[in-house]
């Protein structure tokens, strides 16, 4: 914090006030005023500013050095690594690898609810992993209506499968970037650990709850050797990756490792009655070769051998001062105030996104002629046209979050919710659900709630990781109902225009699975 106080006006319930009304302006903006996300940020980090001056004087020099970090933050390492995975995603696209994929999954069993589990949770938590942003929700959409599926009801059920993957979407990045925050004793690897006292119960109950809506009990028993499988494949599989390397690979590896377990155990076992929504519409599936589908799926494990190496610690330790790729990191100092100072850093090689642009430069010489270099350029100027209006809004919404850490105003929030006592951990998940349910993203729920929750954490005594995963758990499944994901996937489908009767069919269980995590976190905090 630079301002001289948190509470300027000599009352916290007041300064708390002021403090809530860039919150409040940009949440009224997207909903009462049904403004753009990039028109709410800009108009939101205006009023931030004027505040941040006035009453809580921050210097000028200070207020204007957060509003510099927080819009690069955004680009880099978070627009950066937003560009870099859409890129990949495209090009396997256009070099005609992702219809294998899509055929690849089909082949493993006629079975609706086995294929249901393949690409709405395996691949469409693997698509999440690696690209986010609304990718999984559009791409399994898709791929399921074109398999027999109701458009309105694969969209739905893509909602729900994201429920086990959303909290680290894009390679990590709603948990990664806590980092940037630079919070008290908090770091993204401590909420990415504390992860595992939630989330893997969601995990391991989606899939069970995916063929329940589809089939009801009678599927569960029917399928019950694949949801086991798949269930616990992936979920082991996450809270190993959570725990000991960090939320970058959560949904690279347990995805991968969970849709290749159930591809092998329907190799050797099949549900004795085909369940088909239509029974008579039983699609041709086309068939490829061992070869040609370990082909397609080439740029994904690539992508996942990069990134475990960029998550190394000895390969952190190379760009370490005083390390032999020290030179490689850039830093500026924006503002100083005593032995305080506000900067620029920027890791030109160890940031993620040059991990994915690694597996993007092997992907294009592993195509061949199906992929030129030319082709390849043109989908990254198309990538980066797509998502720069993305990206700028994260950017905006960064400086927000800077400037009210820098001002005190977070503190301010902190100080006046923290006299709620034991009962806040109860409405912590709630506070990310209605983050995310209004900007439609879990990196911009952490950006703005993350300091909050962890401020608070500190004055109730309670482990500040845990309630900022509870913000991040509470938000991802808001993602279920968020008008942007409900927008994404109503389009997807061509049901454009429905997008009320999929929110209706979603919302309950939005609302039971926050239920959940309320409760159970409110468990933990008497528990630990």
């Amino acid at each position: 914090m630079f301002s001289a106080t948190f509470d300027p006006l000599g009352n916290i319930w007041l300064s708390a006030a002021v403090a809530a009304v860039p919150i409040i302006l940009f949440l009224l903006s997207l909903t009462v005023l049904k403004m753009k996300g990039i028109h709410a940020a800009l108009l939101t980090l205006a009023v931030t500013l004027v505040l941040s001056f006035f009453p809580f004087a921050l210097p000028t020099n200070v207020a204007l050095a957060a509003v510099v970090q927080g819009i690069v933050q955004g680009m880099w390492p978070i627009g950066y690594i937003i560009i870099m995975a859409v890129w990949l995603y495209k090009l396997t696209v256009d070099s005609g690898k992702f219809e294998v994929i899509k055929g690849s999954l089909a082949m493993v069993s006629p079975d609706q609810r086995i294929q249901l589990l393949l690409i709405a949770f395996c691949f469409g938590a693997f698509l999440e992993g690696a690209a986010g942003f609304g990718v999984p929700i559009a791409i399994c959409g898709v791929m399921l209506a074109a398999l027999g599926f109701n458009p309105l009801q694969a969209a739905m059920l893509c909602l729900i499968a994201n429920a086990a993957s959303g909290a680290f979407g894009a390679i990590g990045i709603p948990v990664a970037i806590i980092d940037t925050f630079h919070l008290e004793g908090v770091t993204a690897m401590d909420v990415s650990k504390a992860t595992n006292t939630t989330l893997p119960f969601i995990a391991a109950s989606t899939p069970f709850l995916l063929v329940w809506i589809l089939d009801g009990f009678k599927g569960i028993k029917e399928t019950l050797p694949a949801l086991v499988v798949t269930s616990g494949v992936f979920t082991v599989c996450q809270m190993a990756v959570t725990y000991f390397i960090g939320p970058e690979l959560a949904d690279i590896l347990p995805p991968l490792l969970s849709l290749i377990a159930l591809a092998a155990l329907s190799t050797q076992w099949q549900p004795k009655t085909v369940f088909r929504i239509k029974p008579e519409d039983q699609e041709e599936t086309t068939r490829h070769s061992f070869g040609k589908i370990l082909s397609a799926w080439a740029p994904f494990y690539i992508l996942s051998a990069f990134v475990i190496v960029w998550s190394l610690p000895v390969f952190k330790a190379l760009f370490k001062p005083d390390a032999i790729f020290s030179f490689t990191n850039l830093s500026w100092v924006l503002a100083t105030q005593g032995d305080k100072k506000i900067g620029i850093d920027i890791g030109l090689i160890n940031s993620t996104g040059t991990a994915i642009l690694m597996a993007v430069i092997a992907t294009i010489l592993i195509s061949g002629k199906s992929l030129g270099v030319a082709q390849a350029l043109a989908d990254l100027k198309k990538t980066a046209k797509e998502l720069w209006l993305s990206i700028a809004t994260i950017s905006f919404i960064l400086a927000i979050a800077k400037l009210t850490t820098y001002t005190g105003m977070t503190q301010a929030l902190g100080e006046a919710v923290s006299v709620t006592g034991g009962v806040f951990p109860l409405l912590s998940p709630v506070l990310g659900w209605i983050g995310v349910f209004m900007t439609g993203s879990v990196v911009n729920n952490n950006t703005l709630f993350a300091p909050v929750q962890s401020i608070v954490a500190h004055h109730l005594h309670i482990d500040p990781a845990l309630l900022v995963q509870a913000n991040t758990a509470g938000g991802t499944m808001a993602k279920l109902v968020s008008p942007q994901s409900i927008a994404i996937a109503t389009a997807a489908v061509g049901k454009s225009g429905q997008e009320s009767t999929l929110l209706k069919m979603t919302l309950k269980y939005s609302v039971g699975l926050l239920l959940f995590v309320c409760i159970w976190t409110f468990i933990l905090t008497l528990m630990l």
